[in-house]
Parts: structure tokens; sequence; C-alpha cells
């Protein structure tokens, strides 16, 4: 889920991209700085919802109420609807009971965050926050007082951010930092894996890697600058021609967003390459079609990562195949794409703040 506001320092300027190469080279990636098996990990269930949308259990305060939420690398803020928001999209989910909580405190900073699927605005506090086993005590995070949009949002109350602290915009310090700073996990790195076919079994785990999700090794991707889960992509291509990404182009690799989404003409282009034609907001194509489809190939760092037609097609509740190619909202001077979930349930994904860096190999 991406905020639509995206700042970019280094990585616009010539001398600051030479500058972040040499930086990069110089770092040693070993797979041993990560050694995973000994450390305390936890992993944590997340529900898959229809292939569209990953959800996991939290509780904030004492005692503990249960919200469900998003574990979201797009953005970087913590927030649930609170019990003084009087928008309709909270009245549909759990909200928090502030005056319920023993452990509670709330500040008077207000923020708003716009997304591509809604708007909200809320306002900062404090309380104990618990993702299974971890416990962020005295844990910043957002109470949305307003929201708007979210249309699709029946099956999660909230929103955890799991991007870098510089592009949050309530200010508050991410959970992950936290939980980092008071030593509840070993090492700086989470990683999900995301299951298929509305399996059981997805999770996202804190503090490691369990090797048992991936085959092969984990390919190491460095970030274009330390502060965003965003890499360099190679070229997008099919069938040894490349349709996408011709010079080279970011990729924002995003556990938040359903689709694998890019510039509008671009995309349109992969539907005609595919036969996928539009009705409504939707791409359709013959389910008949979809095991003969061709494999859409994202080279990244040299590595080739190809997506087959069936992981990028799914049904609609009327049992009519669409594409999940979708134009994206985000404004850049730069040709972007957002390997969402359909994505990520091909490549398993290690995200090491540790290194600045991106890990993926083939999911189990």
């Amino acid at each position: 889920i991406i905020p639509l506001r995206r700042v970019k320092t280094m990585r616009n300027t010539v001398s600051g991209k030479n500058i972040l190469n040499n930086i990069l080279k110089e770092h040693v990636y070993r797979l041993s700085q990560i050694s995973f098996r000994g450390s305390n990990l936890t992993t944590h269930p997340l529900r898959n919802i229809k292939d569209l949308i990953y959800v996991g259990n939290i509780t904030i305060g004492t005692p503990p109420q249960e919200f469900q939420v998003v574990f979201d690398t797009g953005s970087s803020d913590f927030w649930v609807p609170s019990d003084f928001c009087t928008s309709r999209a909270c009245s549909t989910h759990v909200r928090f009971r502030h005056l319920q909580s023993s452990t509670f405190r709330l500040t008077n900073k207000t923020f708003r965050i716009t997304y591509g699927s809604g708007r909200m605005k809320g306002v900062v506090a404090h309380d104990t926050v618990r993702i299974g086993d971890l416990v962020s005590t005295d844990q910043p995070f957002g109470l949305s007082v307003e929201e708007y949009g979210f249309e699709g949002r029946a099956y999660y109350d909230g929103v955890l951010g799991l991007n870098y602290p510089n592009i949050s915009f309530s200010g508050a310090i991410p959970i992950f930092d936290n939980l980092k700073n008071q030593g509840a996990i070993s090492e700086p790195v989470f990683a999900f894996y995301l299951s298929k076919d509305e399996q059981e079994g997805s999770v996202v785990m804190f503090g490691g890697v369990d090797h048992r999700y991936y085959e092969g090794e984990l390919n190491w991707v460095p970030l274009i600058e330390a502060g965003d889960w965003i890499v360099h992509m190679d070229r997008i291509s099919m069938k040894r021609k490349i349709i996408a990404c011709s010079g080279s182009c970011e990729a924002i690799v995003d556990t938040g967003t359903s689709a694998i989404e890019g510039p509008r003409k671009l995309v349109n282009k992969i539907h005609k390459l595919i036969g996928a034609r539009p009705r409504h907001s939707k791409y359709y194509i013959s389910c008949s079609a979809v095991n003969t489809l061709p494999s859409i190939i994202f080279t990244i760092n040299g590595i080739n990562y190809p997506v087959p037609g069936r992981a990028y097609v799914l049904k609609d509740s009327r049992g009519r195949c669409y594409s999940m190619f979708q134009e994206n909202k985000v404004s850049s001077s730069t040709e972007t794409w957002i390997l969402g979930d359909v994505f990520l349930r091909v490549y398993f994904s290690v995200f090491d703040r540790g290194n600045d860096r991106i890990g993926l190999a083939r999911a189990v």
C-alpha cells in the first residue's frame, strides 16, 4: 500500500548514483551475516484473502485488543481505527478502545496519509503492541479519526508499515525499528512467504529467515538507496523480447499491493501481447488460455525472475479470469513498477535492514 508522496533524494542525481554504486560495491554481501537457524526467529501467520491481500493479527493495549492488519513494506506508518472516528469506514472495523487500556497515552500530534486506495487522518498515541511473542512497549502508532475510500478494506482494520522510518507521515518510530532498538529481534531482517490459491501457510518472519520456505540460494539485490524498499530492474521481457523497462527502471517491492503495477502505456502493451480485453476496470482473458500464456520475465541485478501466466491471472467471483497487471498511481520521473503479491507468491522475499538489500529466491 503505497502513500502517494514519494521523497527521492540521492538516486536523482548522477553524482549521487555514482557515490551509491561505490558504497554498494564496497559492501561485501555474505549470507553468513544472517545465519538464521539458531537465531530466535519469530514466525507470524498471515491469512491469504482471495489471493488479493494478506493479513495478520496483532494486539494493542493492556489488556490486549486484537486487530487484523496488513504487514506492508510499501509504507512506514502503523495505524488502526480509533473509537473517536465517525467515518463510515471506521464503523465496519474493530476500533481501539483507548479508555480500556491501562498503558495507553495520547499525544497532540496529528498526521494525514493519502494512499492509492484512500486517505486517512490520525492522531499519534503510545501503547504496548504485540506481534505474536514480540512485544514493543510504549510503541507510537496512529489512531484514525477520519477515513475515506478504502472500499476494498473489508478484511483488515489497519496497516502495519515495514518501510524505513524516513518515509513515515506520522513521524512515529516504526514498530520494526522499535523492536530492533529494544533488542527483541536478533537480526535486523524480516521475510515473507505468501501462499498461492488462497491456501493456508502464509507467514511473515522477524529476526531471521527459515530456509524451508524457499529453494536454492537467496539472490541479494542492493537497494537504490537506504531508506526505501526500491531496487533497480534491468528489463521486463517475454519470449526473449524486451516489452518494458527497456532502459532499466525502478521496482518497489511491496507486500501491501496485490498486483504488479506499472505505467499505463506499458501495462496496456502487456495486455495486448497476452490478449487481455478491457471490461469495466479489469482486463479479462479466456480462462482456457491461462496455461498457455507466456511467462513474463523480470530481470533484477542480472537474474531472471519469470512469472508464469497462472500466477499473473486471477479469477473473479463469477469465475472469469483477469490480468493482475495494473496501472500504478505513483507519479515518478523514472519508470517505476510495483512488484506486489503476484510477484511475491512466486518469490520468497527477505528485507534486510542491516545491509539495505532485498533477498529473493523461488518460494516452495
